[in-house]
This record gives structure tokens, sequence and C-alpha cells, in this order.
């Protein structure tokens, strides 16, 4: 439904874009067709729920989903490296945090690949180093003793800060999408507020951790853990058949 955002995101080429409004016109009658035949809608985020309300005109449940916050532990002391977990995809602009860091000169650490992974290596500087792929352990122990959990993209939800908050670390993010549902400024994290290399360096630059309580961050990431999502969960079931699972 988002097509202007996809071809955006996606860098979709101009011969795809000649194309996709005719294959996609009869996919959207067929979607809101059957949209129609749901008797009950769940969101995860509230994004997404008035998503829903605009193009099929129901109203939805939001349950927000899970992370594992028991798998993650806080550390009392941290390093001195910004760091991202991500796929290396267009629409997770990572460009904008190697431009950034590039930069400032300062250290960030990207753990994860993808297709954008030469191209951002390219326009990298020795401040930026890309881990590629590591084990969960490695990616826990990196993510309790970094300096901030960087989010330059915009997504419905976004599970990785919610990890790195279960960490006990702050969150840099974009100011938009389901950030702006899980990261609480001042308290859990600070948000740049344009989607430019400027506005993400003027945030790093004056972003202070020894400001953030990684206690206070950690009990915030527990909200959205599994354990509260099976509550909810349960709770929407009986509420809209009776049923006790």
């Amino acid at each position: 439904w988002d097509y202007a955002g996809y071809v955006r995101r996606e860098q979709i080429g101009r011969v795809a874009r000649s194309v996709l409004p005719a294959i996609i016109a009869p996919l959207r009658f067929w979607d809101r067709a059957a949209a129609q035949r749901v008797t009950h809608y769940v969101a995860i985020s509230r994004l997404v729920a008035e998503r829903i309300r605009t193009i099929y005109r129901r109203q939805s449940t939001i349950i927000y989903p899970p992370i594992d916050a028991g798998a993650f532990t806080p550390s009392s002391e941290y390093d001195d490296y910004f760091l991202i977990v991500s796929r290396l995809i267009p629409y997770k602009r990572i460009d904008l945090a190697v431009q950034a860091f590039t930069r400032l000169g300062l250290p960030l650490r990207i753990i994860g690949d993808g297709r954008d992974r030469a191209s951002l290596e390219k326009m990298a500087g020795p401040s930026v180093r890309f881990l590629g792929r590591l084990p969960d352990a490695d990616v826990k122990d990196q993510l309790r003793h970094c300096r901030a959990f960087v989010f330059p993209g915009e997504e419905d939800v976004g599970l990785a800060p919610l990890e790195a908050m279960a960490s006990g670390r702050p969150v840099i993010a974009y100011a938009g999408g389901g950030a702006l549902e899980t990261v609480v400024s001042g308290v859990t994290g600070e948000f740049f507020h344009e989607p430019t290399v400027d506005a993400l360096a003027a945030t790093v630059e004056t972003f202070r951790p020894e400001r953030f309580d990684p206690i206070t961050i950690r009990r915030h990431a527990e909200t959205f853990d599994r354990s509260v999502f099976v509550q909810r969960l349960r709770a929407f079931v009986k509420q809209t058949t009776g049923l006790s699972v």
C-alpha cells in the first residue's frame, strides 16, 4: 500500500516503476476485499493500527511483538563505541550512520550483513567497523557494552532497539515509525528529527550516556517481554472469543 515509500526505500529502477502500478492495482482490490472478511485485527504498533484504520476502515487491538528480555544482561560499565545491529539494506538507512560517524570520527561498530555492505564500506572512514554476522553471545556482549545503540531507519516497531534497552543501553533513534512508541526521549534514549546526516551527527555530538540509568532503561524494555505479550494475547483471545488459552 505504501508504493511511494517502497520505491524510495528499495531504490526501484525506472523500468520496474513503470510496470509495478499495473500489477499492484488488482492486488490492492483483492486485498481490500479480503480484509473485510477478517473478524478482528491485531496491530503491532499504533503506526500499524492507524494504517489499518486508514486503508481498511477497521479498528484494531495493539499488541507489541515481544523480545526475550531475560536473554540480555545489563553491564555496569560501557566502552566508547556506538553500535548498530541490522541487515544492511536500503530502508534501514545505515548510510546515514556511516556518513555521520565518518564525519565525526567517532567509533561505530556495525553487526550484520546485506546487499548494501560493499557500498557502505566504500563510504566509511576508519572509525567505522563492519563486523558481519556474529554468534548471538557475541552480539549480546557488544550490546551491553556499547556507548549507545543507533537506529537510523523507520520501521513499524523495531526489535533491535528494545534488545539494546534490555541490555541497559540507551538508543539514538530517528523520530519516526515505531521508535516513537518504544524509545522514551530523555529516559531510554534520544531522537534525531530529520532523516539526514546532519541531524544524526548533531544528536551524536551532544549525546552523553552518563545521563541515562541502565536499570531504568532495562525496566522499560521488560514491558515488551514475551511474558507480557503472552498475557495480552491471551486477554485478547478471551475478550474476542470467550476462550481461555
